[in-house]
């Protein structure tokens, strides 16, 4: 896939992965479900969902780093100031040979454009909150969320599924 193919499929998943509510005990759910399946895939990761800046769900799995929950909080940062998953805005970035630097107003130390954060979209509301991953490569972090969101959400994952890095 080319960085314009990966771009249109990471907006098609932020349109077909958007929730209708999102409670306590969703946010509870849906991060079970992801330690579950990290734990049967033996993935390092740490997993964070919040709504608000709240955290509602956290957990940080063996072998994960004690630098991962710096990558999700830099991850969360570029969530929320953009609105867009954190790999999609990493892929724009890619494709016009820029990056975030202080001459778009922010500190890189505070960003992370890398796949794993992805934006809890309330259908009719907008953006309140995030599901972030870190732990594997950006591709497979950004992977693995997208994987867990239609299974929690029912969506079928194929045809939203991002191909080889090309």
């Amino acid at each position: 896939m080319t960085i314009a193919d990966d771009i249109e499929m990471l907006k098609r998943q932020e349109e077909a992965l958007r929730f209708d509510a999102m409670s306590d005990e969703d946010a509870w759910k849906l991060g079970s479900l992801m330690r579950s399946r990290a734990v049967e895939k033996g993935l390092p990761l740490v997993i964070d969902i919040r709504v608000a800046g709240r955290p509602l769900f956290y957990t940080a799995l063996p072998v994960s780093a004690p630098d991962n929950p710096e990558w999700v909080r830099r991850k969360i940062n570029v969530v929320m100031r953009y609105h867009k998953c954190s790999y999609r805005v990493g892929r724009e970035l890619a494709a016009s040979g820029s990056s975030l630097d202080e001459d778009r107003g922010v500190l890189p130390i505070d960003m992370a454009p890398h796949g794993g954060c992805f934006p809890i979209h309330i259908k009719g509301t907008g953006i309140v909150g995030t599901v972030t991953v870190s732990g594997i490569p950006q591709r497979d972090d950004h992977g693995f969320v997208v994987e867990c969101l239609c299974d929690y959400l029912g969506v079928d994952p194929a045809p939203l599924a991002l191909g080889p890095e090309g």
